[in-house]
């Protein structure tokens, strides 16, 4: 039973928390999905609004610098879990306060992107932070850990950048899609970093032309995330 439990938050419960938290945060900033669609027609993934056939190659999309700094900030503001437990090994002093060997200790996720000095403005979504040019992320060891840090790092972080990575590409295509309510959701931190009664979103297909592809009702596709 709790194989199956872990099973479920890990390889459910936090991808579906970072997809919608993905979602939400190209909703809210388009230069974003824009600078997004740019890069994916420069690599010649992307044209006239459709995915070129047999582009989404594993090389292809590891490729995409940009994406991959998009994925990152996401997983910096909304880390899916806030932190994770591990066992001390040799009794040692934190801040004049002795942790003892076998001690069960917590560590902070969220608190940790929060307050690491290597990052500025911490509240802002800007992926551009982990570009060439700023690398925030390399300035330090145990400043940006989404997945964890050490030898308990998680197993299935780089499946879950690609599926991430991937669900860019698609929601960057032959679509377009906006929020279903007037204003965004809530955000809960506990399970998982999720929006109360989830995020709604509208999906709008589009032709080659990049016109709305008219359906026989008025009737659109919705959803859920």
């Amino acid at each position: 039973q709790d194989g199956t439990l872990e099973l479920i938050f890990a390889a459910y419960a936090t991808t579906a928390s970072a997809s919608t938290s993905l979602i939400m945060q190209l909703l809210k900033h388009p230069r974003v999905l824009e600078k997004l669609r740019e890069e994916l027609r420069s690599k010649g993934i992307l044209h006239n609004g459709c995915i070129c056939e047999g582009s989404l190659r594993l090389d292809n999309i590891n490729g995409l610098h940009y994406l991959d700094c998009v994925i990152k900030e996401v997983l910096r503001l909304f880390t899916p879990i806030s932190g994770g437990y591990r066992t001390v090994l040799q009794t040692f002093e934190l801040d004049g306060f002795q942790i003892p060997k076998g001690w069960s200790v917590m560590y902070s996720i969220r608190d940790t992107h929060d307050t690491a000095p290597v990052f500025k403005d911490v509240d802002v979504f800007d992926p551009d932070r982990f570009g060439q040019g700023r690398s925030e992320d390399k300035d330090g060891r145990f400043h940006y850990l989404p997945f964890g840090g050490g030898v308990r790092t998680c197993l299935g972080k780089h499946l879950a950048k690609l599926f991430l990575k991937a669900l860019a590409i698609e929601l960057a295509s032959p679509s377009r899609f906006e929020l279903a309510t007037r204003t965004f959701p809530r955000i809960t931190l506990v399970p998982v970093v999720h929006p109360v009664d989830g995020l709604k979103v509208k999906f709008f297909g589009l032709d080659s032309n990049q016109n709305e592809i008219l359906t026989g009702t008025d009737a659109m596709l919705g959803a859920t995330v």
